[in-house]
């Protein structure tokens, strides 16, 4: 759990601080992770000085960010915080960064946390009360927030309050009690483990996809330049199309092709350095690492290249079920390696051909039985 510094760490109703001027947005401010805390998805992929803190530095996403702006200028105007907001999409997509940018946008502080971390309705009114006017709350996996913290969110969300228990058995009673206005904004890879009645709250609900090859050439560059080792457009362009659509793994190979530039005394990271530094991680040309391979070459090897239900796959990599679908298959879908049939998953041609599998059972052409795919 990661979230602003409190100066009174008590779990009361902190004064409202004074609303934010327009004109002037004051830099969103989160404090650094305690030992033994649970980070959120994406808190610390990336070094402060790396992840964007504007619109205008934020790389792709653009009919997202054009949509947002519209929203932030428009609540800015009127003096009210943003309504609240949901974030969907794949990990690693930069869902923590833009609800920072949105604070650093709207000009308030943000407190983050995340759903497993809220394990109680205290907690909550924890971060509750410790809001300012207009601040930010952002809880990343919100779809993991407990039946009992979920509907004590309900009312803070509509009414601006949340019901505190005072005192204890027969004596004990509930005590509404008013909270500053703040906008909620939820982060979720699983949309639909989010329920009704919490989703239909959020004013605004918005996804973010992959990136395309080219958007992540330009994240790569800016990385590089930031860490002092500039990337040529081609270098650039090698390293962002072997990464996943994902700028989190976009940023950590950029953070690993630096390194193999720098121990071979490089001045900058060109296409022959990236595609060395790609091969000694395992990261082949059309950026499917050990794990991707693995699991299309189980599919192949093991089931006749499917179909196969995901239970029997994750048993046979022994690899959580959530892993495979929300980390792995994502990307094999997208790139036409796998699909998703009513009976499991099964593997496309395109997936044999990059492993070198013939028309056979088996690698090469020795066209013993046949595969049908």
């Amino acid at each position: 759990m990661a979230r602003v510094r409190h100066d009174d760490g008590e779990p009361a109703k902190a004064e409202p601080a004074e609303p934010a001027e327009p004109a002037e947005p004051k830099a969103a401010r989160s404090r650094p992770l305690l030992d033994g805390e649970a980070g959120t998805e994406e808190a610390d992929a990336e070094a402060p000085g790396i992840r964007p803190q504007r619109f205008s530095e934020y790389i792709g996403q653009t009919a997202l960010k054009r949509k947002l702006e519209v929203f932030v200028t428009a609540a800015r105007q009127r003096g009210e915080p943003l309504d609240h907001t949901l974030l969907h999409g794949p990990p690693g997509l930069g869902k923590t960064t833009m609800a920072q940018i949105l604070a650093h946008e709207l000009g308030v502080q943000i407190h983050i946390t995340s759903g497993p971390a809220i394990e109680h309705k205290g907690v909550l009114a924890g971060h509750l009360t410790a809001l300012g006017e207009g601040d930010v709350l952002f809880i990343d996996e919100i779809h993991r927030l407990s039946p009992t913290v979920e509907e004590s969110m309900y009312s803070a969300m509509e009414d601006g309050r949340i019901d505190l228990p005072v005192g204890e058995g027969s004596r004990a009673r509930t005590m509404p009690f008013s909270l500053a206005p703040f906008t909620l904004i939820g982060a979720t890879t699983r949309t639909a483990l989010l329920s009704a009645p919490l989703r239909e709250r959020f004013q605004i609900l918005e996804g973010i996809d992959f990136y395309s090859d080219a958007e992540l050439a330009k994240i790569v560059q800016r990385t590089a330049g930031l860490l002092g080792m500039p990337a040529s457009a081609d270098g650039a362009k090698e390293i962002g199309r072997r990464s996943r659509g994902t700028p989190r793994i976009a940023n950590r190979l950029t953070r690993r092709v630096r390194d193999f530039a720098q121990v071979r005394e490089r001045d900058r990271i060109e296409a022959e350095d990236a595609e060395y530094a790609l091969e000694q991680l395992g990261i082949d040309h059309q950026g499917l690492d050990s794990i991707d391979r693995r699991l299309l070459s189980a599919i192949l090897e093991q089931f006749e290249g499917g179909p196969v239900g995901i239970e029997a796959l994750a048993a046979t990599l022994s690899e959580p079920r959530d892993t495979l679908e929300d980390v792995y298959e994502p990307f094999l879908l997208q790139r036409g390696f796998l699909v998703r049939t009513p009976r499991g998953r099964q593997v496309t041609r395109k997936a044999k051909k990059h492993l070198g599998w013939s028309d056979g059972r088996g690698k090469g052409d020795d066209g013993q039985g046949e595969l049908d795919l």
